[in-house]
C-alpha cells in the first residue's frame, strides 16, 4: 500500500526518516536503499526522458529550468527547479544549497541549463541576489491537456504553473514527480518501529563516594546520600521507559488511520481544491479551472495575505459557517434538457444600434435564468458586512462600520464578473421574496412601474434594514453595451445612522469580436448622516491596463478629513490601512474577501449564491404569491433547458408586457411598495410577510397567466 506522504491540511511529512524511528538498523536500510538508487540513477537525464531503472527507483534530486507563470504583467519567467525527495525549490537564480550533493540529474538541454545558470550567477558584474529559494512539499501534479509543454504541480498553500521548453522534457519531468513520489514507501505502514526502551541505562556513584569521603563525611551517610540518588534516578528511568512505549503506541495508531483513511484523504484533499483535480489527471475538465488558477498566481508580485480575524478580533462572526448552514440549497442548475442553438448576432445588431435595450426584443438565448428582481438580492450574498458594521457601530467604533459599509456597497459588483446574459425583464407587479435564516436576512422585491422601469427592493438584517429602488437607462452600442444605473440605495442601522449612495456605470465590451468582458467606472458616493462618509473610484479599464478592476477610495469626517484608506478589486477583496499613505502595503487589513466560484460552473457563470435564487423546494410554491418570478414559466423553461419552450414562452409574456403602459396609465399602483414623496423613493408599507403566513393572496394577479379583461379592471385600486 502506498504510504500517503503528505496531511492535506499541513507541510510535514508524516512518514519520512526524520519523523520516524533512527535507530542503526533503519539507517543502515535506508543507507544502503540510497546507494542502489544512486547506483541505478548514474546516468545524466536528458530532454528525451530517464531510462526505466532510473523511473522505477526514482534519483533523489532532479534540476533544471522551467518557465514559472508570475502574472499578466510579468507572464511566463524561466526559474531554476530542484525537486529533492518531494520537495521542490524554485529560485531566480542558483543556490549554492540547491546543487548539493551528488545525485543530482539535470532534465532538459545542458546547455540552455549552463547558459542559464550563467546569466544567473550571482558572481555576475553588477548584480548581487537577495532572492533566495522558495521551498513547497509537492501534494500532487497534473497535466495540461491544452498544452503538451505545460503541467501543474500543487503544494498545500500554492499552485505553480510550469511550462517546458519540448514536449520530451515535460514527461521527464512527470516520470521524476512520480518517482520521488515511491521514496516513501521503503518503510511500509505495518512496519513496528523498533523503539529502543533505556532499561540498560546504569548509574556510576563511585566518584561521588570518593569525593564525599575525602571530605571527611561519615560512610554512613555518604550510602544514605547514595540510595536516595539510585533512587531518583530510578524514577526517571521509569517515566522514560513509558514516554518510549506511549510513542511507541501513537506511532502504531497512525499508522493503522493512514492504513484505514488513505483513500478517504486522498477524496478530502480533491474535495479541499475544490474538485478540480485528482492526484495525477489529464481530464477534459482539468483545464476548466486554468483560467482563474493563472489569475490567482502572482507569487512574485508583492502580494500580501491577511486573517480575517485579526482584523476582526472582537467579533465572533464567521461568513465561512454559512456554508455549513446552506448544505440544504442546491448546488448547481438542472441539467439541459435540449442542446443549445446558435443565434444570429448580426440580424439583431444592425436593427438596434443607438436603442434602449429593455425595448429590444431579444431571444433567450441571451438571458440568464434569474429576474432582475432576483439580480437585486445578490447585492446582498455578503450581507454580513452588514452585520459587522452593526457590531461595530454598537460598540462605538463608526470609523469601522462605515469601512465595512464601503465594502459592502462594492462587493455587490463581485457576482458581476463573467456573467454576460442579461436577467429576465419582469412583468409589472412581479415580485420576488428571498428568506435565508442561516444568514439572518429576509428580502423582497416588486417591479413597481414599467414605464419608467423600476423595481423596488426592501430587506432587514440583523439590526439593519437595506432598501432602494433602480432603474437602469441601457444603451446598445453594437460592439458594447452601457448601463447607467438610476436610483438611490439607502441602509439604516437600528441606531438611527442612515448611509445612501447609487451605483456607478456598467459597460459590457467585445459583443462581436473578441473576448466579452464586464468593467465598472465611475465615482460612488456613500454619504452619511453622521460623522464619516466615503468616496470610492472604480477605475475604467483601458487596452493597455495591466491591473484591471481597481478600486480607491477614503473615508473621511464632515470637515473633510481623511481617516482611511481603501484599495482593492470589485471582483475579488478589499484592504484598508489608517490614514492616507500607501506606500506599505504590509499594514493593510482585509475587509473583504470574495468566496470560491462553484464547481459546477454553467456557461452562465451564476454563483454558487445566485445558484439557489431561482430554487423551487418542495412545499415552497403553495406558499408563493402567483407573481413570484420563480413561476415565470419561460425563467423555468430556460433553467430547465427547454429552449423552445423558452422562447415561446418569452414571446408571449413580451406581447402581454406590451399592455402594461395601458394598465398603468388606468391607474396601475404597486401593491407592497408606495413611493415617498413626488421625487423621493419607493419604501415598502408592509404586510407581505403576514400575507404569506396567513396563505392569503387575494387580490394578487395571475400575471403570468393569459391576459383578461378581469386583470385590466382589478388593476386600478
Amino acid at each position: 500500500m502506498r504510504v500517503k506522504e503528505l496531511h492535506p491540511l499541513c507541510c510535514i511529512s508524516l512518514e519520512t526518516p526524520a519523523a520516524g524511528d533512527h535507530s542503526p538498523e533503519l539507517q543502515r536500510s535506508y543507507s544502503a536503499a540510497a546507494e542502489v538508487r544512486l547506483k541505478l540513477t548514474r546516468s545524466d537525464v536528458n530532454a528525451g526522458g530517464m531510462t526505466s531503472s532510473e523511473s522505477c527507483s526514482g534519483s533523489r534530486s532532479f534540476a533544471g529550468v522551467l518557465y514559472k507563470w508570475t502574472n499578466y504583467g510579468k507572464g511566463w519567467r524561466s526559474r531554476w527547479i530542484v525537486l529533492r525527495n518531494g520537495v521542490l525549490t524554485y529560485s531566480k537564480v542558483v543556490q549554492p544549497e540547491m546543487m548539493a550533493g551528488d545525485d543530482v540529474r539535470f532534465i532538459g538541454d545542458m546547455d540552455r541549463c549552463g547558459s542559464s545558470r550563467r546569466c544567473n550567477n550571482n558572481n555576475n558584474k553588477g548584480y548581487k541576489s537577495t532572492v533566495g529559494g522558495v521551498h513547497l512539499k509537492v501534494s500532487s501534479f497534473r497535466e495540461s491537456i491544452s498544452d503538451d509543454k505545460r503541467f501543474y504541480i500543487f503544494t498545500a498553500t500554492k499552485t505553480l504553473h510550469l511550462r517546458t521548453s519540448s514536449k520530451k522534457e515535460r514527461v521527464a519531468w512527470i516520470e521524476a514527480l512520480a518517482s520521488t513520489k515511491n521514496l516513501f514507501t521503503l518503510r511500509q505502514l505495518n512496519d513496528k518501529p523498533s523503539v529502543v526502551v533505556p532499561t540498560d541505562i546504569s548509574l556510576s556513584t563511585e566518584r561521588l563516594k570518593k569525593r564525599l569521603l575525602e571530605e571527611g563525611i561519615n560512610e554512613v551517610l555518604v550510602k544514605d546520600c547514595e540510595q536516595i540518588m539510585l533512587l531518583e534516578f530510578s524514577v526517571i528511568q521509569e517515566q522514560i521507559k513509558l514516554l518510549c512505549e506511549e510513542r511507541s503506541s501513537l506511532l502504531d495508531k497512525l499508522r493503522q488511520l493512514e492504513a484505514a483513511n488513505i483513500e478517504g484523504e486522498q477524496e478530502e484533499f480533491s474535495d479541499l481544491r475544490g474538485a478540480k483535480y485528482s492526484e495525477w489527471s489529464t481530464t477534459e475538465s482539468s483545464d476548466d479551472i486554468e483560467k482563474q488558477e493563472l489569475e490567482d498566481c502572482s507569487e512574485d508580485e508583492d502580494t500580501y495575505f491577511y486573517d480575517t480575524h485579526d482584523c476582526f478580533p472582537e467579533l465572533n462572526i464567521q461568513p465561512d459557517q454559512m456554508a455549513e448552514c446552506e448544505l440544504l440549497r442546491r448546488k448547481k442548475l438542472p441539467d439541459p434538457a435540449e442542446k443549445e442553438k446558435g443565434v444570429s448576432l448580426w440580424s439583431l445588431i444592425k436593427d438596434n444600434v443607438g436603442k434602449d435595450l429593455t425595448r429590444v426584443c431579444l431571444p433567450v438565448y441571451f438571458n440568464e435564468p434569474i429576474s432582475s428582481l432576483q439580480k437585486c438580492f445578490e447585492d446582498l450574498e455578503y450581507s454580513y458586512l452588514l452585520d459587522r458594521a452593526y457590531h461595530h457601530g454598537k460598540q462605538g467604533n463608526s470609523l469601522q462600520r462605515m469601512l465595512n459599509v464601503a465594502a459592502f456597497a462594492v462587493s455587490g459588483y463581485a457576482s458581476s464578473e463573467g456573467r454576460h446574459c442579461k436577467p429576465f425583464n419582469p412583468l409589472l407587479g412581479e415580485t420576488y421574496e428571498a428568506d435565508y435564516p442561516e444568514r439572518g436576512v429576509r428580502f423582497f422585491s416588486e417591479k413597481v412601474s414599467h414605464h419608467p422601469t423600476l423595481i423596488a427592493c426592501h430587506s432587514e438584517g440583523k439590526g439593519w434594514k437595506f432598501w432602494g429602488d433602480s432603474n437602469i437607462r441601457t444603451k446598445f452600442w453594437g460592439r458594447s453595451i452601457q448601463l447607467d444605473p438610476l436610483g438611490v440605495l439607502t441602509l439604516e442601522f437600528d441606531d438611527g445612522e442612515v448611509f445612501q449612495w447609487s451605483k456607478v456605470t456598467t459597460s459590457i465590451y467585445n459583443l462581436i469580436l473578441g473576448k466579452v468582458y464586464c468593467d465598472h467606472h465611475g465615482t460612488m458616493h456613500i454619504r452619511g448622516n453622521r460623522e464619516y462618509s466615503c468616496k470610492l473610484k472604480f477605475k475604467e479599464q483601458s487596452i493597455l491596463e495591466r491591473n484591471p478592476r481597481q478600486v480607491h477610495g477614503f473615508v473621511e469626517d464632515v470637515s473633510g478629513k481623511k481617516h482611511s484608506t481603501l484599495f482593492g478589486k470589485w471582483d475579488d477583496s478589499m484592504y484598508y490601512i489608517n490614514g492616507v499613505k500607501q506606500k506599505d502595503a504590509s499594514d493593510a487589513k482585509l475587509l473583504w474577501q470574495r468566496t470560491m466560484t462553484p464547481v459546477n460552473l454553467t456557461r452562465y457563470n451564476l454563483t454558487s449564491f445566485a445558484i439557489t435564487l431561482n430554487e423551487l423546494t418542495p412545499g415552497l410554491k403553495e406558499k408563493l404569491p402567483p407573481t413570484d418570478s420563480r413561476l415565470r414559466p419561460d425563467q423555468r423553461h430556460l433553467e430547465n433547458g427547454e429552449y423552445d419552450m423558452a422562447n415561446a414562452e418569452k414571446l408571449r409574456l413580451e406581447t402581454r408586457q406590451r399592455m402594461s403602459r395601458k394598465l398603468q396609465e388606468n391607474g396601475w399602483k404597486a401593491r407592497w411598495f408606495e413611493k415617498d414623496g413626488e421625487s423621493g423613493t419607493y419604501r415598502y408599507v408592509g404586510g407581505y410577510w403576514e400575507k404569506r403566513e396567513a396563505s392569503n393572496w387575494d387580490g394578487c394577479l395571475d400575471i403570468f397567466g393569459e391576459f383578461s379583461e378581469q386583470m385590466n379592471d382589478s388593476s386600478s385600486r
